[in-house]
């Protein structure tokens, strides 16, 4: 038999225990005097703040993040559509990863009772340094997994071996691009009663399109 040209997908995927944690929070205040608002924002999110910096300086936090603050108003409608007084809205959105489970439930608790206070969403993820270690293994083995299948398809057609001929990203092939595609999937948990605390495992997986010539 001749030279068959061989198309094959291979595919990889690892689960690990996540590592880092991360709360996303919000602080929203609303009124109908516009300096209060914005007084009152600032009266409960600077204890946050310097909480977050001891919990940093201690090191039961990584890092933490904050954005500016965000003021609006409305003129909300009455039901018989009148337009009722202003109402003036203030937020500041709030980011904080942990290394401990532990002490990121502590903190939840600790912010999702203070007023005005809502804990939007927790995630869960790899370090950096796992992360780039897992993309780069995970990769190889979704390498490996095409050689292997185009091995099998030769030896389905009698053929001794496969020749690599081409490599690429999922939907690549023939183009330029020649690095094995990976993937990265940030776990996140939540049930009905509201942010579950419980570190979930993060998925990382790959895929590669690779042409082999058999012989």
């Amino acid at each position: 038999m001749s030279d068959v040209t061989i198309t094959v997908r291979g595919e990889h995927e690892e689960r690990l225990a996540a590592e880092v944690g991360i709360v996303r929070a919000t602080i929203r205040v609303e009124g109908s005097d516009r300096p209060r608002v914005i007084e009152e924002l600032a009266e409960i999110a600077h204890p946050v703040r310097a909480d977050l910096d001891a919990r940093r300086e201690s090191g039961a936090l990584l890092r933490w993040t904050s954005s500016r603050a965000n003021v609006w108003t409305e003129r909300p409608w009455a039901p018989d559509g009148a337009k009722l007084d202003p109402v003036h809205h203030a937020s500041v959105e709030i980011t904080a990863n942990f290394a401990d489970p532990a002490a990121l439930s502590a903190w939840v608790d600790e912010v999702s009772i203070l007023d005005g206070t809502q804990i939007d969403a927790v995630t869960w993820e790899l370090s950096e340094l796992t992360a780039g270690a897992a993309r780069d293994r995970v990769a190889a083995s979704a390498v490996l997994d095409a050689v292997n299948r185009a091995a099998a398809y030769a030896s389905a057609l009698a053929l001794s071996s496969v020749t690599p001929v081409a490599i690429a990203d999922v939907g690549l092939l023939g183009g330029d691009g020649t690095t094995p595609s990976s993937k990265l999937m940030r776990s996140m948990a939540a049930d009905a009663g509201g942010v579950d605390l419980r570190p979930e495992d993060v998925v990382v997986s790959a895929a590669v399109d690779a042409r082999f010539i058999a012989h």
